[in-house]
């Protein structure tokens, strides 16, 4: 079994940066595949990033070369730099591996 825990979500004015975190815990995830997921109030959940253990990450189209993610084996985190954000942005952000989900954290882009 895999717990996983986003943090670093906010409330961050358009244009700016958060570093999404995800802790994974109960094993290690290096040879799993990490997908990142957003829900925004309304909207079905949308994939955002796929982040294979080796290879190359993928991302949704309204988010690739504004978003970033990368993982660190040694800590068993996994992260979602992003970057130019918008208010379309705004949802909760999500980390899942397999069929295990964690709780999200809300990432609100507002002036």
């Amino acid at each position: 079994q895999v717990q996983l825990v986003e943090s670093g979500g906010g409330l961050v004015q358009p244009g700016g940066s958060l570093r999404l975190s995800c802790a994974a815990s109960g094993r290690s995830v290096r040879f799993y595949t990490m997908k990142w997921y957003r829900q925004a109030p309304g909207k079905q959940r949308e994939l955002v990033a796929t982040l294979p253990s080796s290879g190359t990450t993928t991302y949704a189209d309204s988010v690739k070369g504004r978003f970033t993610a990368s993982r660190d084996n040694a800590k068993n985190m996994v992260y979602l730099q992003t970057s130019n954000l918008k208010p379309e942005d705004t949802a909760v952000y999500y980390c899942k591996t397999l069929d295990w989900w964690g709780q999200g954290t809300q990432v609100t882009v507002s002036s």
